[in-house]
């Protein structure tokens, strides 16, 4: 009987640890080749980008590779798609626009086995050859929700009680939309909004995650963040103008 393959991530994260998730590479061959980094997760893209159902299996094969833990980050709170992306291999799901307490219990309800929730039985690709995965999973399968409204922040407290949610993810982006700030994350009103929401998570005794680059990662990293989402393609424009200002002197 095999056994079922740890969350790094889930388990970094358990022992207070700091968890780095990249996004950006949604080829299986990318996924391959970034592993050797020493990333702990891969963010894949099927809210935003070209992942689909299908691909789901490929990649996260990629990730297992490397011990990478595969989260996807799905469209929307839907049930049927939650766990099914879970089926196809991923180990982990980000659901966007987690708005109310009714949103938080609804990935959990998707996104584990019963007590706790009401996933769908079937057999998923991270269960092949493990003959006790429903009663190993929900201890493996990591939940992430991304707190991107203003609406979420206002009702962040009732977010919060939520069980079972091991990140609460503050994305810039979204949020400086929802306040009235679109393509202004740096506006003061936005980033005043992260860190007192990122003061709150922590204060209630939970995971906080957040979008970071190499400018900011440490000022969250010292304010209490675990989880770190960055992109591929910061850091290939980083290493292109690095590359140019070489060639032009």
């Amino acid at each position: 009987m095999a056994e079922l393959r740890p969350n790094r991530a889930k388990e970094k994260l358990a022992n207070g640890e700091t968890v780095t998730c990249l996004a950006g590479v949604d080829t299986p061959h990318l996924v391959d080749f970034v592993g050797q980094i020493g990333i702990d997760a891969v963010w894949l893209e099927a809210e935003h980008g070209p992942v689909d159902f299908e691909a789901i299996g490929d990649l996260s094969r990629a990730a297992d590779l490397w011990g990478v833990t595969p989260l996807v980050r799905v469209g929307s709170v839907d049930y049927n798609t939650i766990y099914r992306t879970l089926d196809m291999g991923a180990m982990g799901i980000t659901v966007p626009h987690v708005d109310t307490a009714q949103d938080a219990r609804d990935v959990v309800q998707a996104a584990k086995y019963a007590p706790i929730g009401n996933r769908g039985m079937y057999g998923p690709r991270q269960a092949f050859g493990v003959t006790d995965y429903v009663k190993k999973a929900n201890d493996q399968t990591m939940v992430v929700v991304l707190i991107e409204d203003i609406l979420a922040v206002n009702n962040l407290d009732e977010i919060l009680a939520v069980d079972h949610v091991d990140v609460y993810h503050v994305a810039p982006s979204d949020l400086a939309q929802s306040m009235g700030h679109i393509g202004e994350d740096d506006h003061p009103d936005v980033q005043r909004t992260i860190e007192e929401s990122i003061t709150r998570i922590i204060a209630a005794g939970k995971i906080a995650g957040t979008t970071v680059g190499a400018g900011n990662v440490g000022r969250f990293r010292d304010q209490g963040v675990k989880f770190f989402y960055t992109s591929l393609n910061g850091w290939i424009m980083s290493g292109g103008r690095e590359f140019l200002d070489a060639l032009a002197g």
